[in-house]
């Protein structure tokens, strides 16, 4: 009675505050109605207010947004007499709506994230078995070795733990090639990986064909062992030693439970922070994912298998034939099967893997467009509105997560249409200045103060506005193809560990300098019309400012395109540890700063000895909690830097198979110093901080990106394969790369 009761109290609320929405007002009162609302939402932004306050502050907002809806709808469209002017009308006006419905659904997603207590804890005798998939294509020996070191070094009983390595890159078929080249490759692949896995003490596996990509070569490591819990790794995602401790009890307390997803953490930066240089200050696009809304899919039961970094449970995945690949993102359609089946997920908000994204602007999209097409796919072939067995929660959820991905064609209508009034004076939206200030003005306030409020630790403002623009050029297309064709996407591997040795302008940069050109020609048409048309000179203004600010998210996005210098193929992590630098026949005690697959930095802690050697050194390695050293990695000293702290030396190990466990135990034994950096990097940035430091980049960003455009004549030699220009966004073949995932 009382659930009735509070339902129906809502639902009184709800038809009320609808009904004083649809009242007609004067522009003054809905501008004092308007700047009250905003005026109480802004107080509770600026005082960081949460609890109950959250929930008054969405109110709030919601006045001015749900008024603007209500405005646009019933007073702003041309008449349908007048098709040159309604057809366009029309398509803004459905883009607009979109936005509304996808802001809604993101509201019911993120108003109230779920916080999780820790795992409960077992004794071992009480944990079940568990089989460890690492899913590879063509990754490099030295990223598996690390990877399923790391596995096997994971905190449970070594007697129900079992590390499978899934080479699809080393099948029957591709051995049996007629292809010579294919053929030598994946043989020499198949006993060099059998070799590694022997003596890692690991279970390799691959299979006849590729057939069914990721998910095929899921469901063959299935077939292939006996675990009652299946944990995934990407092959270049490494977990922490206390990943299993931190998710294997909910399944003992839930049996219904089929899923427990962790964050993906990267410890390289993506095309947008690595060629702007936030990536040391700036939290990672994935931090808004992996944070607010996975955390709010969780509290409606909706929390999804994101292809790594989870547990899942072997029953239900029996229950659907094992990993669904009838799209090409089975982590998600998997997980929907699952759901309306009637079971459980949850997430846990604990980086405790560390794994590599795409740097370049080619791969970047090409990663895209492959999530881009599964999820439409998904909503396609298995919509979530009418799969049986969701709740209504979780249908809101799946679709808000699918119907995302149409962002692409938004984006370019909102491009588009300011163009159209002012190349060509068309009236696709019929208002005055004044009405046009006190609804949609305010309503892109109220929209902005909502983004910073629930996201703004984990998104600074506009930065997804660049995003999705740097996307939506290239993504459009792929959209189409599944709307066409909904069953003809094929799975393509994401190239990643690309470096180059010079800063270049991206093979995928001319649609961008193109758009930016016409948005700078236009903005002049607009100053232009402006002082020789004054009877049109106030929406002239408005819709100019709408340009203006289109040309400088396409401005930042020419700093995007243009690619930095970057030589390092391995990132390096914070370590914090100590250690001994054995160099002749002396010992330096050290405190191991950073660490990466190929070396780290340490700080010595004592004298270090005159003549260095510096090729014939070790790193002693200590356990967190201090004792007698549990092994040495034979290391060269590379550099010799002096600061405030003291002598620095940069040492390169001279790693052999057997010493990559110590790499794992160094890198990935203790996640904290990588969570303390990941915290500290999720620092809010406000409204106008923000939007001031935006428009510095749409300024300064083009001068280097055309002055590139103009002097460069030679091109950049990178390393490690990328596919060029339109093939990166849609390939047909598999990128031959070593490090994809």
């Amino acid at each position: 009675m009382r659930v009735v009761l509070s339902g129906a109290g809502w639902l009184a609320c709800a038809a009320a505050f609808l009904l004083l929405i649809q009242q007609p007002i004067s522009v003054n009162a809905q501008w004092v109605i308007a700047m009250t609302a905003l005026g109480v939402a802004a107080a509770i932004y600026a005082l960081r207010l949460g609890g109950t306050w959250r929930f008054i502050f969405l109110a709030a907002a919601s006045v001015v947004i749900l008024r603007y809806a209500y405005w646009r709808t019933t007073a702003t469209l041309p008449s349908t007499e007048d098709l040159i002017n309604f057809v366009p009308a029309i398509i803004l006006y459905g883009a607009e709506m979109y936005c509304l419905l996808m802001l809604a659904m993101s509201l019911f997603v993120a108003a109230d994230p779920l916080e999780r207590s820790r795992a409960p804890q077992y004794p071992d005798n009480d944990l079940p078995s568990v089989d460890v998939f690492v899913p590879s294509y063509n990754e490099s020996s030295d990223i598996l070795a690390l990877t399923l070191s790391a596995a096997k070094g994971m905190d449970y009983p070594a007697d129900r733990l079992r590390v499978h390595l899934l080479d699809d890159g080393g099948t029957d078929e591709k051995r049996l090639s007629r292809n010579p080249a294919i053929a030598t490759a994946a043989l020499r692949r198949h006993e060099e990986l059998k070799d590694l896995c022997r003596d890692l003490e690991v279970t390799y596996h691959t299979r006849v064909a590729n057939v069914h990509a990721k998910a095929g070569n899921l469901n063959n490591g299935l077939s292939r062992s006996s675990g009652k819990l299946i944990v995934v790794f990407d092959a270049d995602h490494a977990p922490a030693r206390e990943f299993l401790r931190e998710t294997v009890g909910f399944f003992l307390t839930d049996p219904k439970l089929f899923l427990v997803q962790t964050p993906h953490f990267f410890a390289n930066p993506d095309p947008l922070e690595k060629n702007l240089s936030t990536f040391k200050r700036m939290p990672s696009e994935n931090e808004m994912f992996y944070g607010p809304i996975q955390k709010g899919l969780d509290k409606w039961n909706a929390a999804f298998f994101c292809g790594s970094a989870a547990v899942l449970r072997r029953e239900a995945l029996a229950q659907v034939g094992g990993f669904s690949g009838i799209s090409i993102t089975e982590d998600c359609e998997t997980a929907l099967d699952l759901h309306s089946r009637g079971w459980n997920s949850l997430y846990v908000d604990r980086p405790m893997v560390t794994g590599l994204q795409p740097e370049t602007v080619s791969s970047f999209i090409g990663q895209r467009s492959r999530w881009c097409r599964g999820m439409v796919q998904i909503l396609l072939l298995k919509n979530p509105a009418f799969r049986r067995g969701l709740s209504l929660p979780q249908r809101i959820c799946y679709l808000s997560s699918m119907m995302f991905w149409f962002f692409p064609f938004i984006r370019l209508i909102f491009l588009i249409s300011p163009l159209l009034f002012i190349l060509f004076d068309l009236k696709i939206f019929d208002a005055s200045v004044d009405e046009f200030i006190s609804y949609s003005i305010t309503y892109l306030c109220a929209g902005e103060l909502i983004r910073n409020y629930l996201y703004g630790r984990v998104r600074w403002p506009w930065v997804s506005d660049l995003y999705e623009y740097v996307q939506s050029v290239y993504l459009a297309r792929a959209v189409i193809s599944v709307l066409i064709n909904p069953r003809r996407p094929t799975f393509n591997v994401t190239a990643k560990g690309q470096t180059t040795d010079k800063e270049h302008l991206s093979e995928l940069a001319w649609p961008y300098f193109a758009i930016f050109g016409v948005l700078l020609f236009v903005m002049g048409v607009a100053i232009y019309r402006f002082q020789t048309e004054p009877a049109i000179s106030g929406m002239l203004l408005v819709v100019g400012a709408w340009n203006l600010m289109n040309l400088i998210v396409a401005g930042a996005a020419l700093g995007v395109v243009t690619e930095r210098m970057e030589r390092r193929q391995s990132p390096r992590l914070l370590a914090m540890r100590k250690g001994d630098l054995c160099i002749g026949g002396a010992t330096v005690p050290v405190a191991i700063e950073d660490v990466s697959l190929g070396g780290a930095k340490v700080l010595a802690l004592g004298p270090v000895p005159e003549g260095l050697v510096r090729e014939n050194a070790r790193l002693l390695i200590y356990p967190l909690s201090g004792g007698k050293e549990i092994g040495s990695l034979p290391v060269a000293i590379q550099s010799l830097v002096t600061s405030e702290e003291g002598l620095g030396l940069g040492v390169r190990f001279k790693a052999a198979l057997q010493h990559y466990h110590l790499i794992a135990e160094l890198m990935l034994a203790d996640m904290e110093p990588v969570r303390e950096q990941r915290s500290k990097r999720r620092r809010m940035r406000g409204i106008l901080g923000g939007s001031l430091a935006f428009i510095g980049w749409g300024i300064s960003y083009p001068l280097r990106a055309f002055h590139h455009l103009i002097f460069d004549r030679d091109e950049p030699k990178a390393k490690g394969a990328e596919p060029a220009g339109l093939e990166a966004a849609f390939p047909t073949s598999a990128p031959t790369s070593s490090r994809i995932s």
